[in-house]
């Protein structure tokens, strides 16, 4: 599993510009289950996306089709993690 930081590059009426075919991209990796949540970062410098495992070159690929990437506004930062304590609800994503 992934935590994934998205940082703005460039100003947020940029950004802005990208901002609905950005949300069309999430919203497909979401209905896939490839990322399980996305959001924003408080302050708005950019985002969080929590992905589901997979190999790291796969989400690398994804990643790299972002609309924020691909016109320069954002770049990602990428943690790998496993999860081994879990909420009651959530026990799918243990060892993951």
């Amino acid at each position: 599993m992934f935590v994934i930081t998205v940082t703005y590059t460039a100003s947020l009426d940029e950004v802005d510009r990208w901002r609905p075919a950005h949300g069309d991209w999430l919203k497909r990796l979401i209905a896939q289950r490839l990322l399980l949540a996305a959001g924003r970062q408080i302050p708005l410098t950019g985002g969080v996306y929590l992905a589901s495992a997979m190999p790291a070159e796969d989400l690398s690929r994804l990643l790299a089709t972002d609309p924020y990437v691909l016109n320069g506004v954002a770049t990602h930062s990428v943690v790998e993690f496993t999860p081994l304590l879990v909420s009651d609800g959530l026990e799918e994503l243990k060892g993951q």
